[in-house]
């Protein structure tokens, strides 16, 4: 018997971008102005994602196929994509984030952590 097994992608934790996936940036983008792609790196727990950051600061978290994956993306949608861990989150993701939770409500984001840039 094996105790420490790493989790295979068929559970769900090492799986990249799905088509819904890519389908809901594209939408994001299509349906908003100013956005910024800022990429997150994998963690042992999930997969790599991209942020997508609107011009008012709303935002957007998905699964991404690599650095590669996150540029091609950034070319077809015509967006600017930046390494988070080089630049940080833009503040206005962060003062968009603390206006929702003030709000409350079903609708406020259940984000992971917002590290400062």
């Amino acid at each position: 018997m094996r105790w420490f097994r790493r989790r295979s992608s068929e559970h769900g934790v090492t799986r990249g971008a799905v088509s819904s996936d890519t389908s809901h940036l594209e939408e994001f983008v299509r349906t908003r102005r100013g956005v910024e792609a800022y990429v997150e790196p994998r963690t042992n727990v999930t997969a790599m994602t991209v942020v997508l950051v609107a011009h008012d600061g709303e935002w957007t978290r998905r699964r991404i196929d690599g650095p590669d994956g996150a540029r091609r993306l950034g070319r077809k949608l015509s967006i600017p994509v930046y390494d988070v861990g080089a630049t940080g989150y833009p503040q206005r993701m962060r003062d968009w984030t603390r206006r929702r939770k003030e709000l409350g409500g079903p609708d406020a984001p259940a984000a992971g952590p917002i590290v400062s840039g």
